[in-house]
């Protein structure tokens, strides 16, 4: 199997945030995106930035930024789908997705996704820590673009029911410490991740 792709999921709008770009945010002197860049980078064979809006605003980046494909802001499965769309166009098989706001999701997420979905015709996995399963995290074929496509054209929402449809398995991860998978909604959550970083 060729190295996946990565999509990291940023065009949902933050509102236990207070609303605007969660990728923007500061975590220890860098923004939320610049840490999840810094982890899922030299995992895959390529990276992109699923965000809704003005992709002016992350230029800096140099990531190429995906927009929902559909409108009306269906959520993290739009946003798979647009980095399977533009997998498909690069050549790739499959993409793994994570979210923006989980800073400390495990450096060895894709070898651990593609183990779990060894020997499937389509391999599609999610990451789960202490009995949960975190479906944002997953490996996905670009195979099933068109059965997403149809599955959120007829108000589908759900990625771990997507995923479960399709046969999707679980790569568990050790969480001793601080779960990997600890994500940041609330000035709160901010704060408990600085202090995780001081």
């Amino acid at each position: 199997m060729k190295q996946p792709f990565g999509v990291i999921l940023a065009g949902g709008l933050a509102t236990r945030m207070g609303g605007g770009d969660k990728a923007s945010l500061m975590l220890g002197g860098q923004s939320l995106l610049s840490h999840a860049v810094e982890r899922l980078e030299p995992q895959v064979a390529g990276l992109a930035l699923n965000a809704n809006g003005d992709p002016a605003r992350f230029a800096a980046t140099g990531l190429r930024v995906l927009s929902d494909p559909l409108s009306g802001h269906p959520g993290p499965l739009a946003g798979i789908l647009a980095g399977l769309d533009w997998a498909a166009a690069e050549g790739g098989d499959t993409v793994v997705s994570v979210a923006c706001d989980t800073p400390f999701f495990p450096c060895d997420l894709v070898p651990q996704l593609l183990l779990a979905a060894e020997g499937m015709g389509a391999p599609l996995a999610l990451a789960a820590s202490r009995g949960r399963r975190h479906p944002v995290f997953g490996l996905w074929p670009v195979s099933l673009r068109g059965a997403l496509r149809a599955a959120l054209e007829r108000g589908e929402r759900k990625v771990a029911a997507f995923a479960e449809a399709h046969g999707g398995r679980e790569a568990a991860f050790p969480a001793p410490g601080l779960d990997p998978f600890f994500n940041i909604n609330t000035p709160a959550d901010l704060a408990e991740a600085e202090a995780v970083l001081a």
